[in-house]
């Protein structure tokens, strides 16, 4: 290679490696604003038709991730291991619209685990996990509409009365089937069918009504055995009391009996 060559090549290596370097300045400024190390293995942030999306989909999850964007509006936390949702679970995240949690281990949902999102999500998605009951307390005030299929549901009063406070999405109450009930003919039978026939809630007043009766007979009746022996006890007291005063001679026992007879009044 001539030096003329030489002279000509060395501002174009210059160039690529003033390149090369601003290349890796952008890189490691964009490894301290977005850290890959705040979100967990398996997640990462994207938008999707306009809206901001956090997908942590078959991640290994065992509890619902802390460092969500506070500006997501599609969570999906789906085919996960999430046992439980603990109260404000979804804390921070005033412009979530949609939350599916479908395909995890999910068996207990805490008082207050969606209160953050009760003003604006619209579509909660928890089937296809390990509810068998829930009370209707975690889904206070919320809007959004809810799929609860594919549970091993308990058919019972505490179900009716969350059927009856969430808004159930389309096409997805047949899924709700009773994997164990009150009364046996009703296990494997869809639940809004069930309760077209029988009223848990009812049933379960009157055996609650029932069982009330029987326990106010059974402290009413105390109260008067009680009475029936103390009257009986005074009367066998007070007759072997008179007896007594007709042992003794007239003149005293007048005036024991004027005293008894007092006594006993």
């Amino acid at each position: 290679m001539t030096a003329a060559q030489r002279v000509l090549l060395c501002p174009i290596n210059m160039g690529l490696l003033l390149q090369s370097l601003f290349l890796l300045l952008l890189f490691l400024l964009g490894s301290c604003l977005h850290p890959a190390a705040a979100f967990p293995k398996g997640c990462y942030p994207s938008e999707e038709e306009g809206l901001k999306t956090f997908r942590c989909s078959n991640a290994q999850l065992t509890e619902v991730p802390r460092d969500i964007p506070n500006d997501t509006n599609k969570l999906y936390l789906d085919f996960n291991q999430i046992p439980f949702l603990p109260r404000d679970a979804f804390r921070d995240l005033p412009l979530l619209l949609e939350l599916d949690l479908s395909h995890n281990a999910i068996a207990r949902v805490e008082s207050g685990a969606f209160q953050d999102l009760a003003e604006h999500l619209h579509s909660l998605d928890l089937s296809s996990n390990r509810l068998v009951s829930v009370s209707k307390d975690a889904f206070s005030n919320l809007k959004a509409k809810v799929n609860l299929s594919n549970n091993p549901w308990l058919c019972d009063c505490r179900l009716q009365e969350l059927i009856r406070a969430v808004e159930l999405v389309a096409d997805s109450s047949g899924g709700i089937v009773c994997d164990s009930s009150t009364q046996e003919e009703h296990v494997g039978k869809a639940f809004l069918q069930v309760i077209a026939d029988t009223d848990f809630c009812n049933v379960y007043k009157k055996t609650t009504d029932i069982a009330m009766l029987v326990t106010m007979f059974g402290w009413f009746a105390m109260v008067i055995s009680y009475l029936v022996y103390y009257v009986r006890q005074n009367q066998e007291d007070a007759r072997r009391h008179l007896e007594y005063l007709k042992s003794l001679p007239s003149k005293q026992r007048r005036s024991e009996e004027s005293s008894t007879i007092s006594t006993v009044v």
